[in-house]
């Protein structure tokens, strides 16, 4: 129950966004199977998949920092409902038609307004949360987010072979659900006035440009490299893990990946809760040391393991709690340190910065992959992986000096170990 109850306090808006999510991906089952679908619905080899992934990359960049923009200009709630509507429709086209680079096209329309919708819906939740509660919101958020996923990848994966159309159907009718929720019950958007000494960093800034903050701000550029390695070695995990499972188990590889992503899902739905909880006096800076060595830590188990279908569900273990620790530090570290008026257009710049390195890495692994095969395209994954986690020891040692008032209130709590 006290699991639970660390959760009471938050704004209602937190609440419906929180269900907003469960709701939404409840219906998302064509990201965990696109791999599968380019490679074997398609005939795409990696590299192919690789210049596809980069291809929406560089699309989505103006559509990533107009999305930025234009969540610190106007109202967050009708960005998101606008953006969702949108991507409801291309998903219901998709499944009305058949499978083909029509259906891709459409996809990717429909990626592009969902990350024009991303900046708001992150700065969002910051703007909903005072700072003492921003870590238990943000892992509400992802909390709900999995508990949605828990059973679609590997719904999708069931369906995969013969009822792919319904993946697509299903995916436009939760979107569709979870944009009405947000549009009907969420109606105030008012910023939360946080007035503690730890919010000196968050005051508005009106008329500043963007360089202007990161130029007072330098840190936040040594977090942005951590946070762009991690997500380039993260996002092997939908990339060249599923191309291997097809590789070593053929049509089976689809159903297996999607249960792995399902023990994923239920991992985070488990875990979140408890590591929220049991490791609140570990600073954002240490969770995200301790998430990059546990993902390194998964990955390598994969690696090792390959092959061996049991060993798949014990990295994916490994690699989920890294996930968690990564992902309960990063929205905090970044909307504490930034002022208010600026969160939409940061957390678009932070995309960009993750779809240019992303898109570069995907590039070259997938060319890799086809070339030299799975071990050596595992070894530059490990040495990306790696290279964050050193980058992430470095800013938990320089974060203290930069951001002084941050740690006020923690010198008085008993100290953790990191």
């Amino acid at each position: 129950m006290k699991l639970i109850n660390q959760y009471r306090g938050l704004r209602r808006e937190i609440y419906i966004l929180f269900f907003g999510r469960i709701v939404t991906n409840l219906g998302s089952m064509i990201w965990p199977v696109l791999t599968m679908i380019l490679s074997q619905k398609l005939g795409f080899s990696a590299g192919e998949i690789a210049y596809y992934f980069v291809g929406f990359s560089v699309i989505a960049l103006p559509a990533t920092l107009i999305g930025g923009r234009i969540a610190d200009r106007l109202n967050k709630k009708w960005i998101i409902v606008v953006c969702d509507s949108v991507s409801v429709l291309c998903f219901l086209i998709c499944a009305a038609i058949p499978l083909g680079i029509g259906t891709i096209l459409l996809f990717m329309i429909a990626g592009l307004f969902q990350n024009v919708e991303y900046p708001a819906y992150d700065a969002l939740f910051a703007d909903l949360s005072a700072t003492k509660d921003r870590e238990r919101a943000y892992s509400l958020e992802y909390l709900g987010g999995n508990l949605g996923l828990v059973l679609s990848p590997t719904i999708a994966g069931l369906l995969f072979r013969d009822y792919l159309w319904l993946s697509f159907l299903i995916s436009g009718i939760s979107i569709g659900l979870s944009t009405i929720l947000i549009a009907v019950l969420i109606r105030d958007v008012t910023p939360v006035r946080d007035t503690g000494e730890a919010s000196a960093y968050q005051a508005k800034k009106e008329g500043a440009s963007i360089f202007a903050i990161l130029r007072e701000n330098p840190l936040l550029l040594l977090y942005l490299l951590c946070a762009i390695l991690y997500g380039a070695a993260y996002g092997q995990y939908n990339f060249i893990m599923p191309l291997d499972m097809a590789a070593v188990h053929g049509d089976d590889g689809a159903f297996i990946f999607g249960t792995v992503t399902s023990f994923n899902c239920i991992t985070v739905v488990l875990f979140t809760p408890i590591i929220t909880k049991l490791f609140t006096r570990i600073r954002d800076t240490g969770k995200m040391v301790i998430g990059r060595i546990l993902v390194f830590a998964g990955y390598l188990v994969f690696l090792l393991l390959l092959g061996f279908i049991p060993g798949y569900y014990l990295a994916m273990l490994i690699f989920t709690w890294g996930e968690i620790f990564s992902t309960v530090s990063e929205g905090p570290y970044v909307s504490s340190r930034i002022p208010a008026s600026h969160r939409g257009r940061i957390n678009g710049i932070m995309s960009v910065a993750y779809t240019v390195v992303g898109g570069a890495v995907d590039l070259f692994v997938g060319q890799l992959y086809d070339r030299a095969g799975s071990t050596w395209t595992w070894a530059v994954i490990l040495g990306v992986t790696f290279a964050s986690a050193a980058v992430a020891i470095i800013l938990k040692a320089r974060d203290k000096k930069a951001y002084p008032k941050l740690y006020i209130e923690e010198e008085a709590k008993p100290k953790a170990v990191f």
